[in-house]
């Protein structure tokens, strides 16, 4: 049997050096000592060397390690049934945070459809948590869609994060396909509503896509006004990579000039910071903007 991802060779600009340095043993047992979990880790970010190594930054994922609904492209695990948010979880990222003298902390999680509120409580307390103990610490959390429940994304901005986001992830046409229980125009509405909040507070409101999936050209373009119609000011653009071969397939590799050219169109529509890249992903170099 053919593994249909693997087909293609991977270029050269997509390798990643391994480098487990003492910056990134001090993000390890950091986050295994407190039983906290990272997207970094779930859902097998190239960047984990970069950004534990040299910036010892880590994305904390609230909301436990299982995801109740199925996009075929991400690696986090799924389950019907997850365990029950853990209480002390706000806490114990608030520490972390804390031990690893972060200024810029990103939070974000997995889809809870099995909660009232999607989680929206808990991102809350963990903004808060964050806040008592260090409130100068920048907060970016990156959030689901909710099921399009206003009153779940009211209560996290109701917190005052810094940075509101969430990934549209592909284009309009391919949506479907990869994000079944998600829906295009809820995301951008989510968004919407999020740019009305930054709007009254400066807030920031961010969302990400990722190329390779079978989408042309255009439609990343068009994904790209949708966002900033939407009210988007930062925008990351990656290259999708399947985490195995029952992932969904990768159909083409973008290389660093497209990704130049798609970062240079964002720009001209006017977002006011693009990362546009074959390795960027949504948190990557989040602080960068606020440097």
């Amino acid at each position: 049997m053919i593994d249909r991802n693997r087909a293609v060779r991977r270029p050269e600009w997509l390798k990643v050096r391994w480098t487990r340095n003492e910056n990134f043993q001090t993000v390890d047992r950091m986050v295994r000592d407190r039983g906290l979990h990272t997207v970094c880790q779930e859902a097998r970010c190239p960047n984990i060397y970069e950004c534990w190594g040299q910036h010892r930054t880590a994305t904390f994922m609230i909301l436990g390690d299982e995801c109740t609904r199925h996009c075929t492209y991400c690696a986090v695990a799924t389950s019907r049934r997850p365990e029950t948010p853990d209480p002390g979880e706000p806490r114990r990222v608030g520490e972390a945070v804390v031990g690893l003298g972060l200024r810029h902390a990103v939070i974000t999680s997995v889809d809870r459809d099995d909660l009232p509120d999607g989680g929206a409580g808990h991102f809350s307390g963990t903004i808060q948590a964050i806040r008592q103990v260090s409130p100068r610490c920048r907060i970016e959390v990156l959030v689901p869609d909710f099921n399009g429940v206003t009153a779940s994304l009211q209560a996290v901005l109701s917190a005052a994060p810094d940075v509101l986001a969430h990934n549209l992830e592909t284009v309009r046409r391919i949506f479907p396909r990869v994000r079944a229980k998600g829906d295009y125009q809820r995301s951008l509405e989510l968004l919407s509503q999020a740019a009305e909040w930054g709007n009254r507070t400066g807030g920031i409101v961010k969302s990400g896509l990722m190329v390779g999936l079978g989408e042309d050209y255009q439609e990343v373009i068009e994904a790209l006004r949708d966002l900033r119609e939407a009210g988007c000011q930062f925008v990351t653009i990656g290259q999708y990579l399947p985490p195995s071969a029952l992932h969904a397939v990768m159909l083409r590799y973008y290389s660093p000039e497209e990704f130049n050219d798609l970062g240079d169109a964002a720009c001209r529509m006017g977002f006011s910071f693009v990362e546009s890249g074959p390795l960027v992903r949504s948190s990557y170099h989040a602080h960068v903007p606020f440097s």
